[in-house]
């Protein structure tokens, strides 16, 4: 990093410390002048990262969240603004197939100020309303889900989405207590319809279920999905597209589009993950996982 350029985001609300970021400069190789696209700004943590390494490139910017956008902005104002822009929306409804570029990231998943803000309702362990959005201008929240939604349809997200084995006892739990309107007492639901040695076992018994709900609001897997299918076509000839996910579900879609698309080249048998001395300044970089595809030229194809 430039000592000589400072970093406003110690000042700021929304302060997310980044996952991986050495590997994702070392896993880019910048090139001088080059266009680069943060596909989840997040406040700016790896973008920052990445002017500090080469000054020179030009970066796009997308976050769903307003206020990160506005941290991400606030945090790169040293940076010539000639050389950044900013979207606000979903990744995988970018107008990206006028622009082409050298490398681009994704840091998937909630942020750290997301979680540690509680009136977003992202967290169990702080009492908010069931919000959980992303993008707080969108209308579906969990509370909708938790509260309208079939029991049939929470068994199945609770399942699908959050791997969760008690799903249906859980579910039929919540759907004879509902309505609900906090975080807090949904997890109190959740935790007395489970067993005792499930409860008091190594996390908390409403995580998996959070998980699941966070995912349908944001409808993160089908962003993904989408996402995937597009990001290849955005890339330059040897362009680097870089995923860091959290969680399996998230992991495996990742590595299969890698392999299946016919643009690009795997360069990750297996994912990066957090050394111990980034475990240890960063807890929730233990379960980040960094995957690397590379795009490629068809025989025949015309050369971007």
């Amino acid at each position: 990093m430039d000592a000589s350029v400072s970093d406003p985001a110690h000042s700021a609300d929304f302060v997310h410390l980044s996952v991986l970021s050495e590997a994702i400069q070392q896993g880019l190789a910048l090139r001088p002048s080059g266009y680069y696209l943060d596909a989840t700004a997040g406040g700016g943590g790896h973008s920052y990262q990445l002017l500090c390494t080469d000054p020179t490139i030009h970066l796009t910017l997308i976050d769903r969240d307003a206020q990160a956008i506005t941290a991400a902005q606030r945090r790169l104002s040293a940076f010539p603004a000639n050389h950044l822009s900013f979207w606000q929306g979903n990744f995988a409804d970018f107008p990206g197939q006028d622009q082409f570029f050298d490398g681009i990231i994704a840091d998937l998943g909630v942020s750290s100020p997301q979680l540690d803000q509680a009136e977003r309702g992202f967290s169990f362990r702080q009492m908010a309303p069931l919000d959980m959005r992303m993008d707080q201008s969108q209308t579906l929240t969990a509370a909708e889900i938790i509260n309208h939604w079939s029991e049939a349809d929470l068994v199945r997200i609770f399942f699908e989405y959050g791997e969760e084995r008690l799903s249906r006892r859980i579910a039929r739990q919540i759907a004879q207590q509902r309505p609900f309107t906090t975080t807090t007492e949904l997890a109190e639901t959740i935790a007395r319809s489970v067993p005792g040695q499930y409860r008091y076992g190594r996390i908390h018994p409403a995580t998996r279920v959070f998980q699941a709900l966070r995912i349908v609001v944001n409808d993160e897997l089908g962003s993904l999905e989408r996402f995937l299918a597009l990001a290849p076509q955005w890339l330059k000839p040897a362009g680097r597209l870089g995923i860091i996910s959290f969680h399996s579900l998230e992991d495996r879609l990742v590595k299969h589009r890698f392999r299946e698309s016919p643009l690009l080249k795997v360069l990750t048998k297996k994912p990066v993950m957090s050394d111990e001395a980034e475990q240890a300044r960063n807890p929730r970089s233990r379960s980040a996982k960094l995957r690397w595809a590379e795009r490629i030229i068809l025989d025949g194809a015309t050369c971007r």
